[in-house]
């Protein structure tokens, strides 16, 4: 059994101050406000483990690289850094290669390394393709669309509802019981709403790759923030979107309704310098990592607590809301009621945070 202890807990019915969470066997077994009569560790602030939906790898690994090792370094790299649940990424490539990707993390999905995987691309608009490969992309053919989901522990695919098929693609995304996802797309309102009504979940990275909002052609981005059902993705690095957008948008879509994402690629936590993503060569400079030669963002470099430190201090969320973002939402989108918040029963999935809300520990189940 350990106690541990913070000026502020962050529980998922509020905020104790000060408080306390005792575990055991891995699982929460109480919380309680106050100083506890014996305490572990102390820290500023307890909140639950971040959960990532979007993130392509990090500490110099990728997601791509087909290498088990180098995927489970990934994970590690994120998971001491505060992420204790991670779906991996991958980027378009043809299907041969992500069938033979998917399958590596499929295993590592098995063993608990990540939460599952997430194909982005290749079915995504040239015009809104950011840092895909454009000679990959294609439009989502139902045979191809049904190999990339035999894949065991498959859980999103990102799909623009424009292309030919595409709406159809969703529906059958849906139908395997995934995450149909938006992003990379240049639809109208109309057929964006054609995708919510075809089963779209997820908005990926909302507004990054994306047919901007309009007065006169409100695009995907109105459709999708309109959609009750729909969790939209926000890249909150600071790089991608304002603070005064994540703010806005998580505040008006509503808390339930928006989750915080990394969108990290191999150089998170790196120096700047030349990577790649995709087979497409990245440079990465001041911690913005751009295709060479000053092409489309690709991808962050920020790892989750960043992102959610952030929220914080550059968006002036609360504790409680930022928590919502980075834990509460993303965890119930990936059907995990086992973690994503602090309260008995669940997952001791828990960071003790300083002062400055850097992560002084990592505490997992």
């Amino acid at each position: 059994m350990t106690v541990l202890s913070a000026d502020r807990v962050i529980t998922r019915d509020g905020v104790l101050e000060p408080g306390w969470v005792r575990i055991a066997g891995g699982r929460i077994e109480e919380v309680g406000a106050g100083v506890p009569g014996r305490s572990d560790r102390h820290g500023a602030v307890i909140v639950p483990g971040f959960v990532d939906i979007h993130c392509h790898g990090g500490g110099g690994a990728s997601f791509d690289s087909a290498d088990a090792d180098e995927c489970a370094r990934a994970a590690a790299f994120h998971r001491e850094r505060g992420t204790t649940t991670l779906m991996a990424s991958l980027v378009t490539a043809e299907p041969d290669d992500l069938v033979r990707r998917a399958s590596v993390l499929s295993d590592l999905a098995a063993d608990g390394v990540v939460a599952g995987i997430h194909y982005e691309g290749p079915f995504l608009s040239a015009t809104r393709k950011g840092a895909h490969d454009p000679a990959l992309l294609r439009d989502p053919e139902p045979s191809v669309v049904e190999r990339l989901l035999r894949v065991p522990h498959v859980r999103m695919m990102t799909i623009a509802p424009e292309l030919e098929g595409g709406v159809d693609a969703l529906r059958r995304v849906r139908d395997a019981d995934a995450i149909a996802a938006v992003g990379h797309t240049d639809a109208t309102y109309e057929v964006a709403r054609e995708a919510v009504a075809a089963g779209a979940r997820v908005a990926t990275h909302l507004f990054n790759g994306m047919r901007p909002l309009h007065h006169r052609e409100p695009g995907p981005i109105m459709a999708l923030l309109d959609a009750p059902d729909v969790v939209v993705e926000l890249i909150g690095d600071g790089v991608h979107l304002h603070p005064a957008v994540v703010a806005h948008i998580a505040r008006t879509k509503g808390f339930s309704g928006a989750t915080l994402v990394t969108d990290a690629i191999a150089a998170a936590g790196m120096s700047d310098g030349d990577y790649a993503l995709g087979g497409l060569d990245v440079e990465v400079r001041e911690g913005v990592a751009r295709l060479s030669g000053g092409g489309s963002i690709a991808g962050s470099t920020a790892t989750a607590a960043a992102v959610f430190r952030r929220a914080v201090l550059a968006s002036g969320l609360g504790l409680d809301e930022a928590v919502r973002l980075a834990s509460t939402t993303p965890a119930g989108l990936l059907g995990l009621a086992d973690r994503g918040a602090i309260a008995p029963g669940l997952r001791a999935d828990l960071l003790i945070l300083d002062d400055d809300l850097n992560v002084r520990e990592v505490v997992t189940a």
